[in-house]
């Protein structure tokens, strides 16, 4: 298994992947071939303009089954130095460890590009697989906090367990 910068080509397995789940955690919406496709040229974009979100295809067999994205621009219960990591990973995949592996691999970039000094997982509390995944990363729960920017479906914050991994250098 590896991770490698998505591509629009990756587009079709990407909304192949989705399921009620992701839509649940991750994306909030149904998405398109084309929607997504122009979502990852939008990164790409931002990219060259040196924004330093990034998102990458996670590859099993050659076959993209699911996104790792970091951001260090979020900041919804996190720390200067933090950089979010987002993933999600198609059905026939989980419970194999491939977003456990992912987040391992997105975590090396992280630290080999200087992005940021913890990598952190911003858990909805209402999600124990994504718990679980951070925690067989290694990472370790900090907090717990109502979010900024995310509602539940009555209106009423998200809680976030926020958990962390510290990326020393060298």
């Amino acid at each position: 298994m590896r991770i490698e910068p998505l591509r629009r080509e990756d587009a079709a397995a990407v909304v192949a992947a989705e399921d009620e789940l992701t839509v649940r955690w991750l994306s909030g919406g149904h998405s398109t071939v084309a929607g997504t496709a122009e979502y990852i040229l939008r990164l790409d974009r931002a990219a060259e303009q040196g924004r330093p979100k990034r998102a990458f295809g996670i590859r099993l067999d050659d076959r993209c089954v699911g996104t790792i994205d970091v951001d260090p621009e979020v900041a919804d219960g996190l720390d200067p130095g933090d950089v979010n990591i987002a993933y999600g990973v198609a059905p026939w995949v989980r419970g194999r460890g491939v977003a456990v592996r992912a987040v391992e691999l997105v975590c090396a970039v992280i630290r080999d590009r200087g992005l940021g000094t913890r990598a952190v997982i911003r858990a909805d509390s209402r999600n124990p697989a994504s718990s679980r995944v951070a925690e067989k990363a290694g990472f370790r729960l900090l907090r717990v906090v109502h979010s900024s920017t995310e509602s539940q479906e009555d209106g009423r914050p998200v809680v976030l367990q926020v958990y962390g991994r510290d990326l020393p250098r060298g």
